[in-house]
């Protein structure tokens, strides 16, 4: 059951997304297909729905999972399919490339000039030879504003430590617009989530706007599952693409056309950029950055071989206009996590323990949270919020959360476990009792007396009151204390009293008396 429910929730919030993309960013049903690892035929029914119901997305928003279900019942007919604009030699290539332009209004462009010129069919078929000419990552034709195409270099760059002598191999991030070939570069440490994050939110102010869709490879910082058919994309990866109003498309496993852009892109940083860099030594991540950030203004400025312009002339002529603006404060970095909500109606993050709202006892949640804040969101809605804490084994508790009485579906008292605890035996009551006894809050104590309950099925109740006698004859009153008396097989041996050792005479023992008289002639 519990796997169904969270299918169900899973499935939730991929249909908000699907929802987002086709509402508020005006994607296409294979986008969002692709995007969101669903079928086209699912994207239509469920913006079909959405547009049946006339909903706007400010009001999907504020909706919860339950409303928005209730609303996304009727069946609907799958979507029109949308049409191909098609692309024209050197001036006609880069005219394709403006919003609203197609080829069959730049041919009767073309016939309004020359009357007797090229018929429509000549038109296609003498572009289409053309073309062929072009490289093949200049073949495909991108709208403006359209896609940004991602990836690492396989090159890396060494930067040295000057203290230890330290050599680290640092990775170049390549970020390239589909319509200009307009090309951001920078030095990471590494491949993890924060710098792909990072990375993704320099190359946006560098372009000083945000593209409608981000086509990455399948690199496990932003694809959390790989698959060729259905990619599942990290929750933070998501998280971002959310904050700026794009959308992310994973690459096909075995498909190097779906990124030729940025394909291209890593070679050209590859040997004009980091190739003259080879012989030079650096000494820090930023002097790295410095440098690349100066051959990547001539990479930009330089002349395109076979189409008029160069990167920047392009970019600054038909897709800066393009881009989607940048919200006014960069994305927070955060990551996430599902969790289940204990009966002690807390949830666990890095060894620490965060309270939700009483009622949420068993339920499935997911938790976000960055360097100073954890969020924790039950069906799409935030229903709580606390300072990050990094201490372990520590409880952070909001009293609003706590139940006023005891509902029929929170019977957990501290009574009822220690009488659960004394059928084990007279010792472990006496454990369970004294750690709810030690707590501030007798509801902080439950989840480290289930888990000794616990052992004695792992262990056997009898083994279980043995180590609990031991516990409590050595005044360990923790969970970690009675595993670890158990796991050492220290429940087995007899308890020993502690030896009293006779008091030694002898003329070099002075005893606390001497000190007292030596400090007595000194005043």
């Amino acid at each position: 059951m519990a796997r169904k429910k969270q299918a169900r929730e899973l499935s939730m919030r991929k249909t908000r997304e699907i929802l987002r993309l086709g509402l508020n960013c005006g994607l296409g049903y294979r986008a969002i297909s692709r995007s969101c690892s669903v079928s086209v035929s699912t994207v239509g029914k469920y913006l079909g729905q959405a547009k049946e119901a006339k909903l706007r997305y400010e009001q999907i928003e504020s909706m919860d999972d339950s409303q928005l279900c209730k609303l996304l019942k009727k069946e609907i007919l799958a979507p029109k399919a949308e049409s191909r604009p098609q692309p024209d030699w050197p001036y006609i290539h880069q005219e394709l490339k403006k919003k609203g332009v197609t080829l069959t209004l730049l041919w009767q462009e073309h016939k309004e000039i020359y009357p007797h010129g090229y018929q429509s069919t000549q038109f296609c078929e003498h572009y289409y030879r053309w073309k062929k000419k072009l490289k093949v990552s200049l073949r495909q034709t991108h709208k403006a504003g359209e896609k940004m195409f991602v990836d690492y270099a396989g090159q890396t760059v060494p930067v040295h430590d000057r203290g230890s002598g330290k050599v680290s191999q640092v990775q170049i991030f390549v970020a390239v617009l589909g319509a200009s070939n307009y090309t951001y570069a920078e030095a990471g440490w590494d491949q993890s989530l924060p710098r792909w994050i990072g990375s993704h939110i320099h190359a946006f102010e560098y372009f000083q706007g945000v593209p409608g869709m981000v086509v990455s490879d399948n690199l496990l910082s932003g694809v959390s599952r790989s698959c060729r058919y259905e990619p599942d994309i990290n929750p933070t990866y998501n998280d971002m693409a959310t904050y700026y109003g794009t959308a992310i498309i994973p690459a096909r496993v075995q498909k190097p056309r779906d990124k030729a852009k940025v394909e291209t892109g890593v070679q050209v940083v590859g040997r004009w950029i980091l190739a003259r860099l080879r012989k030079r030594t650096f000494f820090s991540l930023g002097e790295l950055n410095q440098a690349i950030g100066e051959f990547l203004k001539e990479l930009n400025e330089k002349p395109f071989q076979k189409l008029p312009g160069s990167r920047l002339s392009v970019f600054k002529e038909i897709e800066q206009k393009a881009l989607l603006a940048l919200p006014v404060h960069p994305y927070s970095f955060a990551e996430w996590k599902k969790a289940k909500v204990n009966i002690d109606y807390h949830v666990e993050l890095c060894g620490h323990y965060y309270s939700v709202p009483y009622a949420l006892v068993q339920e499935l949640v997911e938790i976000r949270y960055n360097a100073a804040t954890v969020e924790i969101l039950h069906k799409g809605k935030r229903v709580a919020s606390h300072q990050r804490d990094n201490r372990k084994g520590t409880h952070t508790t909001v009293r609003e959360h706590m139940p006023q009485s005891h509902r029929r579906y929170l019977e957990w008292t501290p009574s009822r476990i220690i009488n659960w605890a004394g059928s084990t035996g007279k010792s472990t009551a006496r454990i369970v009792e004294t750690i709810i006894n030690l707590r501030q809050h007798p509801e902080q104590g439950y989840r480290s007396c289930l888990g000794i309950l616990r052992l004695g099925k792992k262990y056997s109740p009898k083994r279980l009151e043995a180590a609990c006698t031991r516990a409590l004859a050595i005044k360990a009153y923790s969970y970690k204390s009675i595993r670890s008396i158990l796991e050492k097989g220290l429940d087995k041996e007899p308890l020993t009293p502690e030896k009293e050792y006779p008091l030694i005479e002898h003329t070099n023992i002075r005893g606390s008396d001497y000190f007292n008289l030596k400090e007595a002639k000194l005043c």
